[in-house]
């Protein structure tokens, strides 16, 4: 099965797990670039911007620019698997559409284990989202995977495979609290020492728990530059 038929039937099937999903479906397309920058053997910073349009809006194909992120973390490693980090990005929409800007800051905790050829990785996020008009609160944890395609271990020129599952809990004082599903698929290469290059998708249920579920298709391509 070609990459193309591939990507087509993972699409068909999240639409298919809700009878709502040609309703309330809507496409994005995400790209991305990062800079990692470690300062010591324990202590790394990463900037990061990216950029968010759609491709589809009710039932309508376009591109339309929804917002642009600038987020900034600083993570410090307190073993050889596990570290924690914190967070500050600033997200611009009032140039795009009539939403608010918002101020995020994130503390998270991270850990891997690579028992065998595949790395798994457990991360813990708490998150307050601030905007002119509300403060939410939202909680996150993911498990995440990643191994080669070629062999034991990642070498120059060589494809890998990333996979996670995220749940998301939010709360704002004044409405109900609101549950978030995350699916991610994502093939990578290194290209180079310092140099990574992502595509895949992402499937998202939003607020799945109410009647208002909404099915997100997002169309992910990062460059990652770590020095």
């Amino acid at each position: 099965m070609s990459f193309t038929k591939k990507v087509s039937f993972i699409i068909g099937f999240f639409m298919a797990l809700s009878p709502r999903a040609q309703e309330d479906f809507t496409g994005f397309w995400q790209p991305q670039f990062a800079i990692n920058y470690k300062l010591s053997q324990t202590y790394a910073h990463n900037f990061s911007l990216s950029y968010r349009t759609f491709f589809l809006e009710e039932d309508d194909f376009n591109l339309r620019g929804r917002q642009l992120d600038l987020t900034h973390f600083s993570k410090l490693n307190i073993k050889d698997n596990q570290s924690i980090a914190l967070g500050i990005q600033y997200r611009f929409r009032d140039v795009f559409d009539d939403g608010p800007n918002e101020l995020r800051f994130t503390q998270q905790y991270n850990f891997k284990a690579r028992p065998m050829t595949v790395r798994y990785g457990h991360r813990l996020r708490a998150e307050q989202r601030i905007t002119r008009i509300w403060t939410t609160h939202r909680f996150r944890y993911r498990f995440a995977l990643d191994f080669p395609l070629k062999g034991q271990k990642l070498n120059i020129g060589e494809p890998y495979f990333i996979g996670s599952l995220e749940q998301l809990l939010s709360l704002a004082q004044g409405s109900s609290s609101q549950y978030d599903i995350r699916l991610n698929t994502q093939l990578g290469w290194q290209l180079d020492k310092g140099f990574k290059f992502q595509t895949g998708i992402e499937y998202r249920f939003e607020n799945y728990t109410s009647d208002s579920l909404q099915n997100i298709l997002f169309l992910m391509t990062s460059v990652q530059l770590s020095l």
